[in-house]
């Protein structure tokens, strides 16, 4: 029996921490989106049923979504119409571009070496 290697994905997945409220047919549930990309998002604390529809709402925005997987806390959902525009896609620019910013080094001491009791030979 052989498998079959996974499929690369399609759009690259960058992590963010974006509330949001999702609406299911019967309810509506906060959570988090927590890991985000033109075609899908991980959401936590939210769950609903696998291949269900459901919308999220942010900032004035309603991005429709098909859940993939359902764990109790937490879901994976795919966008059947790739994120292009508007609030969630300029939160997902946003946090592509403050990952793409190097670290400032941070130096961890303004001595002078060779200085002091023990540096002089």
């Amino acid at each position: 029996m052989t498998s079959t290697p996974p499929r690369p994905r399609a759009h690259k997945r960058t992590s963010v921490s974006i509330e949001v409220i999702v609406n299911g047919v019967l309810n509506h549930v906060e959570g988090r989106i927590v890991d985000l990309s033109e075609g899908g998002a991980r959401i936590d604390g939210a769950s609903l049923p696998e291949r269900s529809r459901c919308e999220i709402h942010y900032a004035g925005q309603v991005v429709y979504a098909v859940v993939m997987w359902s764990e109790w806390d937490r879901m994976g959902v795919r966008f059947p119409y790739e994120l292009t525009q508007g609030p969630l896609h300029a939160a997902l620019e946003r946090a592509r571009g403050a990952a793409a910013i190097p670290a400032t080094p941070v130096f961890l001491s303004n001595r002078a070496i060779g200085f002091g009791r023990r540096g002089v030979s």
